[in-house]
């Protein structure tokens, strides 16, 4: 079995082996068992299902939260030549329903959804009657309300158990607490226990947690000292522009990047950085899921995360090459008084939210009793300008309505233009003979994509233009023409979040709000930052902490963290301390102050406390009122 998935790794992978654990969390599948995997951010965990779902016949369904991860993973598996679909928000009914048909009748080995595609009776049903092999569910920690990052629409998963009782799950996650261990099990029904858990220790990484009042002082010195290429994470969207342009102005190359650039403009960053065409990329943890850039030097934290498992996977995006790399998470006494002020602000009260559901319903202008399953493209920041609300509190109130179905939101992802013939190839040609408008971008769609009869194919309208020699708009008026004719499907091109309105709109008095569950997510979230405030204020090793809290006991210290460096940098000045003393003792006896002014280590303090430790040690003795060394040392 091994030697299979072996082959099966050398020949789409190139690699001859598995990293630690991969190959043990296949056969665990390949036997038929629920398996819970924890590997750490770049561990290789698509590795984990690609390679056993290739061995079995039938399809395996991969479940994402990440709709920009999934159609990078659906890329890479064709250029492979595997055949893969996603399904996620922003697809037309018809383009899911082709999808789905391929995946029942086609030969598709991975189909990827988002987790609010479950929501669909269409998906649903289509799933039963596909054969599938295994179900992969990736960032499963989302699926607990005790994680850092729970997701409504994960709770939906059970119902996969039910269209398919005897397929295995495969649940995948970096980071989690025994606590989210346990949990994700219970929540998917896992027959049986089985977890593969890979040590949270990161030996090439030295992480740093230092208090510091000039941030962009340090942040200089650092990169010059560090070398290498790496990233540096703020907390919003103006402060990456700021911090790129601050770091530009003294010589050091640099981009920024966030959810709110477009997606041309995002993927064409990712790629300077990750070719080494740029150095430094300063980003909002929008940035570096899924990416697996191995020569990152440094990630530096110039504000403080909102939980351990969030800078645990961003601090992971470092020294994967397993070289040293350095983790920095730099604050000041402001930094956690906001991050205090947001943890407030993310839980708001029963009103708002009835509020936040009911403007929601006048902006799109939905009647009630109506808005069941309508989709829309969703404005964050010109909804809240529109009804004067904080962007903090609204997204929460987003989330809460997602988490009682009343409502979907998913990520803001480009999703580019599509297009299908809806009539067959003789209606067609007879269409063109009688229309000289039309035939010329006919024959140009028919020329550059096939199959565009069975299934929705991405366009774009400025190759089109160019090639025709025409505007851009006169050729989305060409394309909207073809669909007025009903011979045509034509869906523009979107970079917007999408919203979903899961039941028919209510009046907002009459709203259901599950208020006890706020409140415990309202007291998971507080564990979470004083766990943050723990980890900023420890004296003990940065990489014991991070392992407590991720329930694995350690009791060796890393060797390499600020707080290890400054112990060792401790031991080795007490160390030439009392040699000096010993030195100093063993010519003569000497009064207190005799010996402090001799000696040239350390301030006063330091050479009081030495000499004080070795009274306790009794290496010296006070004879007299003068210090004679302990000739039996």
């Amino acid at each position: 079995m091994e030697s299979k998935s072996l082959a099966i790794l050398k020949q789409y992978w190139g690699y001859d082996e598995f990293r630690p654990l991969q190959h043990e969390i296949i056969d665990s599948i390949l036997d038929g068992r629920d398996t819970l995997a924890l590997l750490p951010t770049g561990g290789g965990k698509s590795i984990c299902f690609q390679v056993p779902a290739l061995q079995l016949a039938g399809i395996c369904i991969v479940i994402s939260p990440l709709i920009a991860l999934m159609k990078d993973q659906v890329q890479n598996l064709r250029k492979k030549g595997i055949d893969a679909v996603a399904i996620f928000s922003g697809m037309s009914k018809r383009e899911v329903d082709i999808a789905l048909d391929n995946c029942i009748y086609g030969r598709i080995k991975f189909l990827y959804l988002a987790p609010e595609r479950l929501h669909s009776d269409l998906v649903r049903e289509r799933i039963r009657y596909m054969k599938v092999n295994l179900f992969a569910i990736d960032e499963a920690h989302c699926i607990s309300q005790w994680g850092y990052d729970f997701r409504p629409a994960y709770l939906h998963l059970t119902k996969l158990r039910e269209l398919h009782p005897a397929v295995p799950f495969l649940a995948l996650t970096a980071t989690a607490t025994p606590r989210v261990v346990d949990d994700i099990q219970d929540k998917l029904a896992f027959v049986g226990k089985q977890v593969f858990r890979k040590s949270f220790r990161r030996e090439n990484l030295a992480y740093m947690a230092l208090a510091e009042e000039d941030k962009m002082g340090r942040m200089l010195r650092m990169i010059h000292k560090l070398g290498g290429c790496g990233v540096i994470y703020v907390r919003n969207r103006r402060e990456t522009a700021e911090v790129s342009q601050f770091l530009v102005n003294h010589g050091i190359s640099a981009d920024f990047y966030h959810a709110g650039l477009d997606a041309a403009t995002r993927s064409r960053k990712q790629d300077s950085w990750m070719d080494n065409k740029v150095r430094v990329i300063v980003a909002t943890n929008a940035f570096g899921m899924g990416i697996d850039k191995p020569d990152v030097r440094f990630v530096l934290h110039l504000d403080v995360p909102d939980s351990l498992e969030a800078y645990y996977q961003e601090a992971g995006r470092a020294g994967r090459d397993g070289k040293k790399a350095f983790p920095v998470l730099m604050f000041q006494q402001a930094d956690r008084e906001k991050l205090w002020e947001n943890f407030q602000a993310s839980f708001p009260p029963i009103n708002f939210i009835q509020k936040v559901y009911h403007h929601l319903g006048n902006y799109f202008q939905i009647a009630y009793g109506a808005g069941k399953n309508m989709f829309f493209d969703f404005d964050l920041v010109d909804f809240c300008k529109r009804y004067q609300l904080e962007i903090l509190p609204t997204m929460s109130a987003l989330k809460f309505l997602e988490r009682d179905g009343w409502l979907s939101l998913s990520e803001a992802v480009f999703i580019p233009s599509r297009f299908k013939f809806d009539i067959d190839y003789q209606e067609l040609y007879k269409f063109q003979v009688q229309s000289a408008k039309y035939d010329p971008l006919i024959k140009l769609i028919l020329r550059t994509y096939g199959g565009v009869f069975d299934f929705f194919v991405p366009v774009n309208e400025f190759e089109f233009a160019k090639k025709m020699k025409t505007s851009y708009s006169n050729i989305v008026d060409m394309l909207t023409g073809l669909q007025k004719l009903q011979l045509a499907t034509y869906l523009p091109k979107t970079d917007a979040p999408q919203l979903e309105f899961l039941q028919a709109r209510v009046d907002y008095k009459n709203l259901f709000i599950d208020a006890p569950f706020i409140l415990e997510r309202k007291q998971i979230k507080e564990t979470q930052i004083k766990a943050i405030y723990a980890y900023l204020d420890t004296k003990d090793c940065r990489s014991k902490v991070l392992q407590a809290y991720f329930g694995e006991q350690d009791d060796t210290d890393c060797g390499v963290c600020d707080l290890c460096l400054q112990r060792q940098h401790k031991a080795a000045l007490e160390q030439k301390l009392h040699m000096e003393i010993k030195t100093v003792l063993l010519d003569e006896a000497k009064s207190v102050k005799e010996l402090v002014d001799l000696l040239t280590i350390g301030d006063d303090e330091t050479k009081i406390a030495a000499i004080r430790q070795l009274l306790d040690d009794e290496k010296i003795l006070l004879v007299d009122g003068l210090y004679r060394w302990n000739v039996g040392f």
